[in-house]
């Protein structure tokens, strides 16, 4: 068995074991067929491919399928607000000075975070204007900017945005991988069209202001309210729909509930604070608040899930039966 082929094999692992039964050879020759003669490792998107076809079909066989059209729309929704906030941030980084507080900084801009901006307004082009494969790539650009900038910034000794900036952005661009391929043109071009609107807010609030101010007060003060925003929009969104009777709505705001808590981790951290017995919001009060945040999240979907699978019993789809003419989820052939 050639190298590549035990690779394709080993991620296959990612579907669920009746599935990789009926369709894992047509999937593994797929991906074979296309590539390339000297191949020995497979692609960073096909990686992505199956893991996230993996994802669904195990969805699907916990009658959880539901889920999968609401995470669509919520990812959507994710990228917005991500390249709302990048768009908001990046202008911060520009107009935001060194004032008084004697804050260092990172050449001409406040922090290194102007790079993390950069990354999510570009990813937000190549989504509007290149194929989807490239968008989805760009974004993971960015989610790995934001990412690596804590460690880079540390080991360099370079100023950064605080985590309670970092860690709902890396949020909402992990949901953001999910936005699907298919996507109207007006939704691909959505994210774009905020980022300058959220630019010309923070020209308005910090110009002239100093770095300490952009990356500390302004960030506890406007996350939240971005936060507010979207789920006010989740909300709206999931109520219309509901009365179409459609649920990607509600399975799409119950995703969302954990971004929207870590947009509002920085005040959460404020009222933990003195519970915990600690003099300030420090790294362990807010990685802790932050992991309480997810884990609730997770159990609010978990029951949610649930709870569907209860009103809906025997609804469960089996993957014995799969045709091996039935389109393929992961490589749509």
């Amino acid at each position: 068995m050639r190298d590549l082929e035990r690779r394709y094999r080993q991620l296959l692992r990612a579907y669920p074991a009746g599935y990789r039964q009926a369709r894992g050879a047509e999937i593994v020759g797929t991906y074979l067929d296309l590539a390339g003669p000297d191949r020995r490792w497979p692609s960073i998107l096909d990686a992505a491919d199956v893991l996230a076809g993996g994802g669904r079909e195990r969805l699907r066989a916990a009658g959880a399928a539901d889920l999968i059209p609401g995470v669509r729309l919520a990812a959507i929704l994710s990228h917005v607000t991500a390249t709302a906030l990048a768009g908001f941030w990046a202008a911060a980084e520009v107009v935001t000075t060194s004032g008084a507080w004697g804050a260092p900084t990172f050449g001409p801009f406040a922090t290194t975070g102007v790079v993390v901006w950069a990354g999510w307004l570009l990813a937000a082009v190549v989504h509007a204007l290149a194929p989807a494969s490239w968008g989805r790539m760009a974004i993971g650009l960015a989610l790995l900017l934001t990412v690596a900038v804590m460690p880079v910034a540390a080991l360099l000794e370079l100023p950064r945005p605080f985590l309670f900036v970092l860690l709902p952005q890396a949020t909402l661009g992990l949901l953001a991988l999910a936005t699907p391929s298919e996507a109207a043109r007006p939704l691909r071009l959505m994210p774009l069209a905020v980022a300058p609107a959220a630019a010309l807010i923070a020209v308005g609030v910090l110009s002239g202001r100093s770095t300490w101010f952009y990356r500390f007060n302004n960030g506890g003060a406007f996350l939240p309210e971005a936060g507010a925003v979207l789920l006010l929009t989740a909300m709206l969104t999931a109520a219309v729909l509901s009365l179409r009777g459609d649920a990607r709505g509600l399975w799409a705001l119950l995703v969302l509930l954990t971004p929207v808590g870590l947009l509002a981790l920085h005040p959460l951290t404020q009222i933990i604070t003195p519970l915990v017995g600690a003099d300030h919001a420090d790294f362990r009060v807010t990685t802790g608040t932050a992991a309480a945040i997810i884990v609730a999240g997770g159990m609010t979907l978990a029951a949610a899930l649930a709870i569907s699978r209860r009103s809906r019993p025997g609804a469960a789809p089996t993957i014995t039966a799969i045709g091996l003419h039935d389109r393929c989820p992961t490589c749509g052939r």
